[in-house]
């Protein structure tokens, strides 16, 4: 048995999640998977019924879980954290120690895309510390005010944090034809903490003499992606960073809409995408579930490694390959990607991709 915490979140979260658990009931069905399906409340709705937007008990049903498959949320729009509004997705990347953000971007054949040329790359990005307030003290913010005319940001870079999202990013170079790992910093100007980045970098890129190894500026990467995406493959890179780029690589791919993220730590994942909630268009069953749908397949993909089980490889696939088909198709598209295709609806066509009914 796998057991997947499937959270609603914000927004359209609701939609896209049962979006998504439909496709992973089929993969189920088809591949003999074992999945056992829990929910939970967070969000508005935690915070409605329980005063907190993430409580304690839903961090230990993620702790005893298998997976995670996490729905957007609206966390700029949370009230303070001393009323309850914690921001879910930070929180549960620091408590399932979930340190590496694996963003893949790649352009699809028949997705309209706003990049020169076609491209295949993968951003991995340090979860747990950098800028991010909410990810760099043990108690306390990581922003203060000394007084209303100043504001201070304090930024943490580990020698641990720096080691092993550069492993993940070398371990995942090394399955790809390119084996090609750039590091992205700005020590030029912040030399003491991307400084630090770098020497760890450098310390795996050492043992590791089959894979090609290059650094680039952070200023200088968002230009060469812009007019160069397919010099690169795997992109290693600190937090914030990781976040811009990632949202550009996926602009350049087709759209946010497609754009799928897996939250990975050594004992435990987290399926999220990578765009927001949007509360514009929720309940109106209009919402683009693809990248919520490929998260969840890079979930069942870590899954097997982790298990070693290939049923779980060949879903993922499975899923993979539906999605790509289904995309292809103007009419299944869902408005913001120029069709006129329905949450629901693009999930039933996926699944009939797949054989099921």
């Amino acid at each position: 048995m796998t057991r997947l915490l499937m959270l609603d979140g914000d927004g359209i979260g609701p939609e896209i999640v049962a979006a998504t658990r439909t496709v992973l009931e089929a993969a189920d069905a088809r591949h003999g998977l074992g999945l056992r399906f829990e929910t939970a409340a967070i969000g508005f709705a935690a915070l409605e019924r329980h005063g907190t937007t993430l409580s304690d008990a839903v961090v230990a049903q993620a702790l005893a879980a298998d997976g995670v498959v996490l729905g957007p949320v609206s966390h700029n729009a949370y009230p303070p954290v001393a009323e309850g509004g914690v921001n879910p997705s930070g929180a549960l990347r620091i408590r399932l120690d979930l340190f590496a953000n694996i963003r893949p971007a790649r352009t699809r054949a028949a997705l309209p895309a706003p990049a020169r040329t076609d491209f295949d790359l993968v951003i991995f990005r340090e979860n747990t510390e950098g800028f991010y307030a909410d990810r760099n003290m043990a108690t306390g913010p990581g922003e203060v005010m000394p007084d209303p005319d100043m504001a201070l940001a304090l930024r943490k870079i580990t020698r641990r944090a720096s080691a092993r999202i550069a492993e993940a990013a070398f371990a995942a170079a090394a399955t790809r034809p390119a084996a090609h790992v750039t590091a992205v910093h700005k020590a030029n100007v912040l030399r003491l903490s991307d400084g630090l980045f770098l020497e760890e970098t450098r310390k795996v890129a050492a043992r590791c003499p089959g894979i090609t190894y290059d650094e680039v500026l952070v200023d200088a990467m968002a230009a060469h992606l812009v007019r160069a995406p397919e010099r690169y493959d795997v992109i290693v890179t600190t937090n914030m960073y990781g976040d811009i780029l990632s949202d550009l690589a996926s602009e350049l791919s087709g759209s946010l809409g497609v754009a799928s993220s897996l939250n990975a730590g050594e004992a435990r994942a987290m399926a999220q995408a990578q765009h927001g909630s949007a509360p514009d268009i929720a309940g109106q069953d209009r919402a683009n579930p693809a990248a919520l749908i490929g998260s969840a397949a890079m979930l069942l993909d870590w899954l097997g490694t982790r298990s070693g089980q290939a049923r779980f490889h060949e879903a993922a696939q499975e899923i993979a390959a539906a999605l790509d088909s289904v995309l292809a198709e103007p009419e299944a598209r869902t408005p913001d990607l120029g069709g006129q295709g329905t949450t629901s609806g693009f999930a039933a066509r996926l699944v009939a991709r797949m054989g099921g009914t």
